[in-house]
């Protein structure tokens, strides 16, 4: 293959893409430049995955990039109506962010349980109050969305005693870790016995507005809701609503409506909501992780060989472990 030209989209800081070398011309690019340099591309990396400026930028028509990469697990930001009806493959950083994730939830679960905000602010009082806490082991908790951060998460949470519902986009009988992946359909009626919900479902048009009054009310007083997916799965003024009613018992969102949360955002002062800057799968080294992944998948490219983390364009995600070559002549699936 001749050398391929790779555009980076943000580059703040840059990726370490030094593997690269000899072997493509790297060229960065910001939101204003995308648009012109698209056509002259062969892969996009969208690093600064962020940003919605290629859903704005894909061209309908003409050259574009063969191959999207995002270093993110969700494509939402970067899928329009050109991308998803052409023949360019999008992948994603599907392995680096299960595990951070997965921890990031069990710390907010155990936190939430054993009432560390409580103790936290009762020692800034200088107040010895003894207080009883919640015991994890026995407890539900209802994980919408069976990709691989909601299974790590359910894992983890498995490993903790928690008796852990997994909801996919359909049912699957006989699975190796939870038994049952519940379809889509059944979430309604787990909702009312689960102590925990997580959400860790992709944006699509169908989980768009998931959580919304009516899921808040299916849910018991005692339950504590998590969300690490996307902001707009959930309804924000229904969950605030929640909240202040003390229809739920407690919440916290690592990810918005609107990133950066607006200082005047009505969630930063919610009695009982924990929030986090869309940080819960940033761990140290998570950016050079992210870089040797594009990095790996580039060799792929370079040989001809199946990529890693195809993207099912339509539904919005990686759906099975799939390989499939830049040349479109060899597919793997489940």
């Amino acid at each position: 293959m001749s050398e391929s030209t790779v555009l980076v989209l943000g580059s703040d800081p840059p990726p370490k893409l030094d593997r690269l070398t000899g072997r493509a011309r790297v060229i960065f690019t910001d939101e204003d430049s995308l648009a012109d340099r698209l056509p002259s591309a062969d892969v996009l990396l969208a690093w600064d995955f962020t940003s919605d400026a290629i859903r704005r930028a894909w061209p309908e028509k003409g050259p574009r990039p063969r191959w999207v990469h995002t270093a993110s697990a969700g494509v939402d930001q970067l899928l329009c109506p050109a991308l998803v009806a052409d023949d360019t493959l999008v992948t994603n950083a599907r392995g680096v962010f299960e595990q951070p994730i997965a921890e990031y939830v069990a710390g907010l679960v155990i936190a939430m349980a054993k009432d560390f905000y409580g103790s936290w602010e009762l020692q800034r009082q200088r107040r010895w109050q003894h207080r009883e806490t919640l015991r994890l082991a026995g407890s539900r908790a209802v994980v919408v969305g069976s990709g691989p951060i909601g299974r790590a998460i359910g894992t983890t949470l498995l490993a903790l005693g928690v008796k852990v519902d997994l909801v996919g986009r359909r049912e699957r009988a006989d699975d190796p870790e939870f038994g049952l992946v519940h379809a889509s359909d059944a979430l309604n009626g787990l909702l009312p016995q689960a102590d925990w919900v997580v959400c860790a479902a992709p944006l699509t048009d169908a989980t768009r507005g998931l959580f919304d009054k009516a899921a808040f009310s299916r849910m018991p007083p005692r339950a504590r809701f998590i969300n690490i997916g996307r902001g707009p799965l959930v309804v924000e003024d229904a969950l605030v609503a929640a909240l202040r009613e003390w229809r739920i018992a407690a919440a916290a969102l690592d990810v918005f409506e609107e990133e950066p949360l607006p200082t005047d955002s009505p969630l930063w002062d919610v009695p009982h909501l924990i929030v986090s800057p869309h940080m819960s799968g940033d761990t140290l080294g998570w950016r050079d992780a992210l870089a040797e992944q594009f990095q790996d998948n580039f060799d792929q490219w370079s040989a001809g060989r199946p990529l890693h983390n195809l993207v099912d364009k339509r539904l919005g995600y990686v759906p099975v472990p799939v390989s499939y070559t830049h040349n479109r002549a060899h597919q793997t699936s489940e």
